[in-house]
């Protein structure tokens, strides 16, 4: 399955950022990609770097943007997941991924279950934590086992999506560098970054796709206070082998043939879901075991 990983940059405003990225996903489709993958609240700026009661505007024009996305899926006839701001009620708001089906419709969408609050990243203030559980979703393309940015650190819920028969796990992602981090820190950061969910891949015999933003984006009111995202998208297998991989600074599109079918295969020679002990996993569930 040729898949089509979008890393990208804000433009300044919603309006532009949209325009690239729907020339990225024409230039995806005539290229043969079958299934898109956009970074995380890829249609504006990352607005979490600040907390600002007016930047609950944003998410005003979700159902414009569902019925937007739905029509650019359907012209280029590709399965599209979109990462989107929404407002479900006054004041209640998620930070919601959605699969659109080739023909337009919305296959299924899945609300962020783990927020963060970390410095700039003040996601808990704008994010109601999702209610929607961990639910592959179905396509012509296969099972989507899909999560978003801070799920990326949680082996319990890509095991879950494996469990329920995802056939890949995704994960839209705006994540970077802050200017006073050291470069040793900044590798470290990096690598663990992407060795979680190369783990991921492993311990469940699946393909991993991961798409983060680039650029830099400072808070609105203290230019001091910037994010420098890392970009560095990926794609890996279901041996946690990288199949292909962006750089740290530039926009492009990477394409990667998913085989879906070869988790059979790894999974015959590992069969780690065979052989879990899940009479003794009882204490999982709780916070810590003291």
């Amino acid at each position: 399955m040729k898949t089509a990983l979008i890393q990208q940059k804000f433009h300044g405003n919603k309006k532009d950022t949209i325009e690239h990225t729907c020339k990225a996903i024409e230039e995806s489709a005539k290229n043969g990609a079958k299934l898109v993958v956009l970074g995380e609240l890829h249609q504006d700026r990352y607005f979490c770097i600040d907390e600002n009661t007016n930047n609950f505007d944003l998410a005003k024009d979700y159902e414009k943007d569902l019925a937007f996305w739905s029509k650019t899926a359907k012209k280029n006839g590709v399965v599209l997941v979109a990462s989107l701001f929404e407002k479900r009620a006054a004041g209640l708001y998620h930070n919601t991924a959605v699969v659109f089906e080739k023909n337009g419709e919305i296959a299924g969408k899945y609300r962020k279950m783990h927020i963060p609050d970390d410095p700039s990243f003040y996601e808990k203030f704008y994010f109601t934590p999702g209610d929607l559980g961990f639910n592959p979703i179905n396509t012509s393309v296969g099972k989507i086992g899909l999560l978003v940015c801070w799920d990326q650190w949680y082996p319990e819920a890509a095991r879950i999506m494996a469990l329920k028969g995802a056939d890949l796990l995704i994960y839209p992602t705006a994540i970077g560098w802050f200017d006073t981090d050291k470069e040793e820190e900044k590798k470290r950061q990096l690598d663990a970054w992407i060795t979680i969910q190369r783990s991921h891949a492993i311990a469940n015999g699946l393909n991993v796709v991961s798409v983060n933003r680039v650029g830099i984006e400072s808070d609105e009111k203290n230019a001091n206070e910037s994010i420098h995202f890392w970009g560095n998208s990926f794609a890996a297998g279901a041996q946690g082998e990288i199949l292909t991989k962006a750089n740290e600074k530039d926009e492009c599109i990477l394409y990667v043939d998913l085989d879906i079918k070869r988790s059979e295969e790894v999974r015959r020679i590992w069969p780690f879901l065979r052989d879990r002990r899940i009479d003794a996993y009882e204490e999982i569930t709780k916070r810590f075991i003291d």
